[in-house]
């Protein structure tokens, strides 16, 4: 079954053009299912290019999605037409008292400003506090996955010095775990990011567990052992081009900037960067919408039923 995204987003004919399966709103009327509802906040500038790329991974799964973008404050945005947030964006505070099976928080450009400074900080940190009573599964990426873990956990990140920019191999840890169920021995995820928290504050929390971790760009996928939150460091999602746009930025921003490792065939800019991640991508959302969401979510979302989950009702 597809994901279900408004008639006119604009993903919905990108998504077409590739062979992606997607439905309609008004197709989807005439469907007698229940659907998983799914909560994007997506915090990036540019909102529909980040839009695209996780409907994607969303997107060959069996079940039936509904999707609700959601935004923090309703600021003006500089990479964003109005027009497009008003169509195809709630606001936090208009979502707030519905249930979701799923959310999704997106990274954003904040990698070197410290939490408390960050002008949405107390609203973040709000949602990370709702999610834990209105939806079953939470999944964090890059900049949000460090903000979480902090308000959560007290862990804090570092910085590197420079850019943790690539495509690095990664490896599985436990061969039972659903959420990387299907995985090969050795898959690719691309980075982009200064920040990092080292492997041995994530053990010191009980309650985490690391599941996917990589030699050169450290730990990658961490989950709460309750399923209840899922956080990512790197970026499956990115397309082909993504990490060649960023150093393109990158290098209008600053002198000497460093390429992107394991990325350009022969470490030329000029060639064409291939894609080796989609896969594993694809499969990792695939796997939390299974596991960690539809197998464990009530059939009526209330906040009674999603207090009382727990990960051994998984089948």
């Amino acid at each position: 079954m597809p994901i279900k995204i408004p008639d006119q987003l604009p993903a919905l004919q990108v998504l077409d053009n590739e062979n992606i399966f997607v439905m309609s709103e008004h197709r989807a009327a005439n469907q007698d299912i229940r659907p998983m509802e799914v909560a994007i906040l997506n915090l990036m500038p540019n909102k529909i290019e980040t839009e695209i790329q996780i409907c994607r991974m969303l997107s060959n799964t069996p079940l039936q999605i509904n999707i609700d973008f959601v935004r923090i404050h309703a600021n003006e945005s500089k990479h964003t037409p109005t027009e497009h947030l008003e169509n195809f964006y709630h606001l936090f505070d208009d979502i707030k008292d519905k249930q979701y099976d799923g959310l999704i928080i997106t990274g954003a450009p904040l990698a070197l400003m410290e939490y408390e400074k960050v002008t949405f900080w107390d609203k973040i940190c709000e949602v990370f506090d709702w999610a834990e009573e209105h939806v079953t599964s939470t999944m964090f990426s890059c900049w949000a996955a460090h903000a979480a873990l902090f308000h959560h956990y007290g862990l804090k990140r570092h910085l590197r010095d420079e850019k943790l920019s690539g495509v690095f191999a990664h490896s599985p840890l436990d061969v039972k775990e659903p959420l990387t169920r299907g995985f090969d021995q050795f898959f690719n995820v691309p980075h982009s990011r200064f920040g990092y928290i080292s492997r041995e504050d994530y053990q010191s929390v009980d309650s985490l567990q690391i599941l996917a971790e990589s030699p050169e760009a450290g730990v990658y996928l961490v989950a709460s052992k309750d399923q209840r939150q899922v956080y990512l460091t790197g970026h499956p999602e990115y397309d082909a081009n993504t990490l060649h746009d960023e150093y393109l930025r990158d290098t209008q921003a600053k002198d000497a900037v460093k390429l992107p490792e394991n990325y350009y065939p022969s470490d030329d800019v000029s060639q064409t960067p291939h894609c080796s991640w989609k896969s594993h991508g694809s499969l990792l959302f695939t796997n939390w919408l299974n596991y960690y969401v539809y197998q464990i979510t009530p059939y009526q979302l209330d906040s009674r039923s999603v207090k009382a989950i727990h990960p051994d009702t998984i089948i």
